[in-house]
Order: C-alpha cells, then sequence, then structure tokens
C-alpha cells in the first residue's frame, strides 16, 4: 500500500547575495492517512521549513534544491503552478502559527470560509455556506449561524484558532500542516485544541503533520516524532518510544528541560549552547558544540540516520 506522504532526502537552500545556505539537509519521512507526525525542534531547526517544503510554499530566495515530495502517488516537486495550486488548500491544508495573520479582519468568517470554499469547488454561495456551517459545527463552535455574521476581531484567539483549523477542513483535505497551532494560546486553550486535531483525525481519517517545539503536545496528539536539528532530522521513531526513553542526547535534552520533568520549586534544565544560524553549521554532528557525550569522530564525520530496532532511527555515533 502506497503512504499518502513520501519525502524522500528533501533539501532546500536559500540563493543569498554573499552565499547558498542549506536549511533542510536529506530530509526523509512518510505518512500514511489517518496517521499523525510530530516534527519536534527549537526554533532554527528546520521544521516549518520542511513543512512549507511539502506543499511547494517556499519563499525566494529560497527553492527546493534536491530530493522528492510523493503525495498519493504524485511528485509534487515536478508540479506545474497550477496544479499544485489545485492541491494546495484543497488535499493538502495548513494551519498557521497566528489566527490573526490568516483571517482577513475587513471580512467576516462566513464570507471567507464561502470565499475559500468557492475558490476549489466550483458550487454556489449558498451551498458553500452550508458546507462553512457544518465545519463550524465540527469545530465546537456554539452558536455557529451567528459566528458566520461575525468578524474576526470579536472572537477570543483559541475561537480563532477554531476558525482557522474549519478553513483547513473546508475542502475535506488528505493532510493537514499545523504550524505552531497551539503557540499563542494559553494553556487550557492549548489542550482543547490539541484534543480537537486529535479527534477531527480520527473521525475524518485526515494526516497530520504537527509542527511544534513542544514535546508535551506532540506527546498527546501524535503517533509518531521526527526529531530536527539544523536541518536534518536526528532521531525518529514511535512517540511513546522517543517521549519514555529517547536515545539521542538532543532529544535528551529536550525531554530534561520539559517542566513536569523537574520537582516543583527546582530550576529548570536547559541544553546549553543555541542552535547553530545556517552559515555556521559546525562540521561533523552539528549538535557536538552542545553535547556531554561527545566522541572523537563527533567534531569530523556527519553521523547517518541508522536503525536502532523497534522503528527507531537515530543519527549519532555514540548511540550503539
Amino acid at each position: 500500500m502506497k503512504h499518502l506522504l513520501e519525502v524522500r532526502d528533501l533539501e532546500v537552500r536559500f540563493a543569498l547575495r554573499f552565499a547558498e545556505l542549506t536549511a533542510i539537509n536529506g530530509v526523509s519521512f512518510t505518512l500514511d492517512r489517518g496517521e499523525r507526525l510530530g516534527l519536534v525542534g527549537e526554533s532554527g531547526a528546520g521544521k516549518s521549513v520542511t513543512g512549507f517544503a511539502v506543499i511547494n510554499l517556499i519563499s525566494k530566495p529560497g527553492y527546493i534544491s534536491g530530493g522528492q515530495i510523493f503525495f498519493d502517488g504524485r511528485e509534487l516537486t515536478q508540479l506545474p503552478g497550477e496544479a499544485m495550486r489545485d492541491i494546495r488548500g484543497n488535499r493538502i491544508s495548513m494551519i498557521f502559527q497566528d489566527p490573526m495573520m490568516t483571517l482577513n479582519p475587513v471580512l467576516t468568517v462566513g464570507t471567507q470560509m464561502s470565499e475559500t470554499l468557492m475558490a476549489h469547488r466550483d458550487i454556489e454561495k449558498k451551498e458553500a455556506e452550508k458546507i462553512a456551517l457544518d465545519k463550524l459545527k465540527k469545530v465546537h463552535i456554539s452558536s455557529p449561524e451567528k459566528r458566520l455574521r461575525q468578524y474576526p476581531h470579536e472572537f477570543s484567539g483559541g475561537m480563532r484558532q477554531r476558525i482557522v483549523i474549519a478553513i483547513a477542513l473546508l475542502s475535506d483535505p488528505a493532510l493537514i500542516i499545523a504550524d505552531e497551532p497551539t503557540t499563542a494560546l494559553d494553556v487550557t486553550i492549548q489542550a482543547e485544541i490539541t484534543d480537537l486535531l486529535l479527534e477531527l483525525c480520527e473521525s475524518e481519517r485526515m494526516g497530520l503533520i504537527l509542527i511544534t517545539h513542544d514535546l508535551a503536545v506532540v506527546s498527546q496528539v501524535t503517533e509518531k516524532i521526527a526529531v530536527m536539528y539544523a536541518g536534518k532530522i536526528v532521531e525518529a521513531g514511535p512517540t511513546g518510544s522517543i517521549v519514555s526513553n529517547p536515545r539521542h542526547p538532543y532529544t535528551q535534552g529536550l525531554i530534561k528541560a520539559l517542566p513536569e520533568s523537574r520537582k516543583p520549586g527546582s530550576r529548570l534544565n536547559q541544553i546549553p549552547g543555541v542552535m547553530p544560524s545556517l552559515g555556521d553549521i559546525p562540521p561533523g554532528c552539528a549538535f557536538h558544540p552542545r553535547c556531554d557525550i561527545r566522541g572523537t569522530a563527533c567534531d569530523k564525520q556527519v553521523p547517518a540516520l541508522t536503525d536502532k530496532g523497534e522503528n527507531l532511527m537515530v543519527a549519532c555515533h555514540m548511540v550503539k
């Protein structure tokens, strides 16, 4: 059975005046229908660029410089613009981090939803409004008929994010890419949004790529995780295995930094140093300057992502 999404050796570069910088370097993963994948890492790891590459929305001077992206058997990197636009927002939807950047402040929610639908389907406005109403009900928005006539500023942050999810659902996509969908929300609303995404994936058989730096959110929603560092996947496998027994020292550092891993009142752990910039990625393993178990090979040789058993892949010279 073919995968819903298969990314093979993806490479994304940015052609700047002074140099060509590699933002994504050989990223590969698969996703099946109804499956949920978390892309995890600090800011600058390449998570969002990977998500944007899947729907071919890399802004210039960035471009996909290598690899292949297969969606439902079609190779997306070779598709002409019009064919890609038919897939983007239709078969693959994206949920962005800030709903106020996604929603138009001068149009009612109903108008925005209807126009989105009519851009992808040959339907009348009345039919579009009916579908929009149904999607608002799906994301558990109360009084949906009234809400269709309201403007984005009349909603709370959590409600706006629900509306963005409803818009993403309009064309019954096979895959949703959610880029930090809960970052700007308080903890209670975060839990509601993650529960909603989980419920929709299970009821609609949608694939989900959840892009986040928050391992706590990922552990609640996804079935498998790919941990990214400096444009590469350094650990990938089942969510339960990685959260309970991380093998890569970077993943271990991320989990130790979670507040719930410390006793109340004690200082939080943090990984020393910072993520390297694209123009300053160190030789060998990019994580070695911050790593407390580095060996002699770590600053010379790039570790391959190798199978450690039980569907777990790790890129580390020191992990046997």
